[in-house]
């Protein structure tokens, strides 16, 4: 929802003649009304809805030589482990299933290269013992189109505040909407 667009949802009971039990999601652009009618479960929708309402996003970084998102790619799922700055750990156990995530080559490279999705919440760390210490799955969504750097990422005006830029140390960090929504664009458009 950006801007003057708003969305909700309208089910039509009783009395409705046609539109009787079905289910519209509805988007507002400026003060106009457009619904789009949903063919599948009452229940899907509002679980749908309600994940996006509160879906987190991150940034997660990993050096190429060490893991590389071709590698990721080529893996098709990971658990991510060797967190071991309390901060860092703290954002892992944050990370819900469905939450997305950009993927940062750190060292070499220092770029965005791509989108990946939370697919299992946090566990143990099965490298060690010690039990402060945990993972999260992940799997990878897409690659963007253009890599963005972290030279374009501290240029832009709108991601001056962004955790990769006042905390560059750490490894696992949360983004707000706007900032993920902005890194995507730029990935996509070239910006």
């Amino acid at each position: 929802m950006k801007g003057d667009i708003g969305a909700y949802f309208i089910l039509f009971f009783q009395g409705s003649g046609i539109f009787e039990g079905k289910l519209f999601y509805c988007e507002t652009i400026h003060g106009w009304v457009f619904p789009y009618l949903y063919s599948f479960s009452t229940v899907q929708i509002f679980s749908t809805f309600e994940k996006n309402l509160f879906m987190q996003y991150w940034l997660v970084k990993s050096e190429p030589v060490k893991y590389s998102w071709a590698k990721f790619n080529e893996d098709g799922r990971t658990f991510w482990d060797g967190v071991r700055n309390y901060q860092a750990r703290n954002n892992l156990r944050e990370m819900k299933e469905g939450d997305l995530v950009l993927f940062y080559h750190s060292n070499e490279g220092k770029e965005v290269v791509g989108i990946a999705k939370v697919a299992k919440e946090f566990y143990q760390d099965p490298s060690t013992t010690d039990p402060n210490w945990v993972v999260v799955d992940l799997v990878p969504v897409e690659s963007l189109k253009i890599p963005v750097s972290l030279e374009k990422i501290k240029a832009d005006e709108r991601l001056k505040d962004i955790h990769l830029v006042r905390q560059g140390r750490l490894s696992v960090m949360g983004l707000k909407r706007e900032e993920f929504d902005r890194i995507v664009e730029m990935g996509t458009n070239g910006i």
